[in-house]
């Protein structure tokens, strides 16, 4: 099944299709004539699926190289990216040529940053291999590395051709990286899809998810995503919905250290954490922070973080993307399946830090 994402300056499809990465030089070649193409991954996923990929693309007609780095969102940084441009010239890139993201959504935020930097923009394509770049970071055309500050503190807003998505290559994933993913799929249901959150509610566990719903999940979420995206590419109002349980969730993965807390486990004590003192707030009905914190039990993610330290996760806030002067705007889901904008004062941001008891 595809889903369009109809932008008006720079339209593709998303290609949601088990088995798809046997035929990566078809859809490529559907999109690109030929060129040279650097393949950007890192070696978790390179030693599985770049073989294949390579002679799929050589087979017609492609020049392929690649470039391969640690896996792991620790390298997700400005040292990398020098790396992966170092690449791009000794494969001797041109503008009319192209990268491709093999990888998950740390490959593909860093490998979508390069192309979009590398002589101020060439073309590029995305293959998602983890349940978070499929449902949530492949799609939509942010482009970011970390710095020491703050998680994606540094990036671009550039669409790539297409984005290939093949849920079979969920299956060679670890239990905790696939449940990972799923706090990108919670989300997704409770800001805006209750279809989605029943699918979840009815499943077993994320083993059934995985054998029986894989690609229903999938177009659900990337749906969701769509459609924000289309309604506000460049991140300014409703597409600051996606960000539901990220302002904390981001904090608590700068502060923790990148890599030893995943995105989709932060994003899950995020949305707990977020909706809990909203609730206090009135901001929301009573039961969503513990229908959420439900949903992540079920589905093997950690619903809250140790050590719980009110001013780090503070301060790293205070560089969250969505500040504007002294305020910041933060998500909350009044409803079920709703989502709402509120700008607040960044001071008041310490009242939604104050754990529960």
């Amino acid at each position: 099944m595809n889903i369009s994402v109809d932008l008006p300056n720079h339209p593709y499809d998303l290609v949601i299709e088990q088995g798809a990465i046997n035929e990566v030089g078809t859809w490529v070649s559907s999109l690109w004539r030929e060129q040279k193409i650097l393949i950007i991954s890192d070696d978790h996923v390179a030693p599985i699926y770049a073989q294949s990929v390579i002679e799929s693309l050589n087979h017609v007609g492609f020049e392929t190289e690649i470039f391969i780095f640690k896996a792991g969102e620790a390298q997700k940084n400005l040292e990398t990216a020098e790396k992966a441009w170092h690449a791009c010239a000794e494969a001797q890139l041109t503008r009319s040529d192209g990268i491709i993201a093999l990888g998950g959504g740390v490959v593909g935020d860093l490998a979508a940053f390069v192309a979009s930097t590398y002589m101020r923009g060439i073309h590029f394509l995305q293959i998602p291999t983890s349940l978070t770049a499929q449902v949530d970071s492949s799609i939509g055309g942010k482009t970011a590395i970390n710095s020491k500050i703050a998680k994606n503190m540094i990036g671009t807003f550039t669409q790539p051709d297409g984005v290939l998505i093949d849920p079979n290559v969920l299956r060679t994933l670890g239990q905790r990286e696939f449940n990972e993913g799923l706090g990108e799929v919670i989300k997704c249901a409770a800001i805006a899809d209750l279809e989605l959150w029943n699918v979840l509610e009815q499943a077993k566990d994320s083993t059934d998810l995985l054998n029986n719903h894989a690609e229903e999940i999938i177009y659900h979420s990337c749906n969701v995503k769509r459609k924000v995206v289309v309604a506000d590419e460049l991140d300014n109002g409703v597409r600051l919905y996606l960000n539901f349980g990220h302002t904390i969730g981001h904090a608590i993965e700068a502060t923790a250290g990148y890599g030893k807390v995943m995105h989709g486990e932060a994003v899950a004590i995020g949305m707990i954490q977020i909706a809990q003192a909203a609730e206090k707030k009135g901001l929301m009905e009573i039961g969503i922070s513990n229908a959420i914190k439900q949903m992540a039990e079920k589905y093997g993610l950690p619903t809250s973080y140790a050590p719980w330290i009110e001013d780090e996760l503070y301060q790293s806030l205070l560089h969250d993307k969505k500040g504007r002067g002294d305020t910041i705007k933060i998500v909350l889901v009044p409803k079920l399946g709703q989502a709402e904008i509120f700008q607040i004062p960044f001071k008041e941001m310490r009242e939604f830090l104050i754990e529960d008891e």
